[in-house]
């Protein structure tokens, strides 16, 4: 089978990071609709986002990978798994589309929702600190990306899909909702904050799962991950 081109990797990128940001937003904003206290459902949320990543993953695997994450992207381009310059594409493939998807939501939801949830935008919680936030996105984003190398990159992993990943989306939300929202993905939280041209504490959501990620990576290919038939 031939490789995908470099556009039909970039589109279903796209593709899955818009599917994830517009099925978690809306999933935010919908549980807080149906719910008496008009707050969200910390497991809803959970179960949404794990089910979007995993089907997401499962879309865009043979074609481009199925990163649907720009710490994921940077994890493959540290273990050499990806050029720079494709890993480049990638990461502003995922933000443009969870930028649409947030448009989407915008668009579409209702306005007197979009206010009651400050229209599902990822934020850390009082009592939490800038660098607390980094240092729990970076946690819960090196669980993630051990999940993408234990379950998609690793060739003795069974063949799951993206399901393991999406599995382990909805315990890290479980975890670590309440707190910084688990973005554990730059994309999925920098777009909706592009969006609507709300940046505060954007940097949380680009330092900690970057960090997470690499780490997370470089552990799993020096002590797990045979050198042999790695890509340069």
């Amino acid at each position: 089978m031939p490789e995908a081109s470099v556009s039909q990797k970039a589109f279903v990128e796209l593709l899955g990071t818009f599917i994830l940001t517009f099925i978690g937003t809306g999933a935010i904003i919908s549980s807080a609709a149906a719910s008496s206290t008009g707050s969200s459902s910390l497991l809803i949320v959970a179960i949404a986002h794990g089910i979007a990543l995993a089907i997401a993953v499962t879309i865009a695997m043979n074609i481009s990978g199925g990163h649907i994450n720009p710490a994921v992207t940077m994890g493959m381009l540290v273990t050499k798994r990806i050029s720079a310059k494709l890993a480049s594409i990638y990461i502003f493939s995922q933000v443009v589309g969870a930028t649409i998807a947030e448009l989407a939501v915008l668009a579409v939801y209702p306005i007197a929702l979009l206010h009651s949830t400050n229209s599902g935008l990822l934020s850390l919680a009082p009592g939490i600190s800038a660098l607390n936030g980094i240092a729990i996105e970076a946690i819960i984003t090196f669980f993630l990306v051990i999940a993408v190398f234990g379950t998609v990159v690793d060739k003795r992993a069974p063949p799951i899909a993206g399901l393991g990943i999406g599995l382990m989306l909805v315990i890290i939300i479980l975890a670590a909702g309440p707190f910084t929202g688990a973005a554990a993905n730059p994309a999925r939280a920098f777009g909706p904050e592009l969006a609507t041209l709300n940046f505060t504490n954007w940097y949380v959501y680009w330092i900690g799962p970057i960090i997470g990620g690499v780490v997370a990576a470089l552990l799993y290919d020096t002590f797990v991950i045979s050198k042999q038939g790695k890509r340069k």
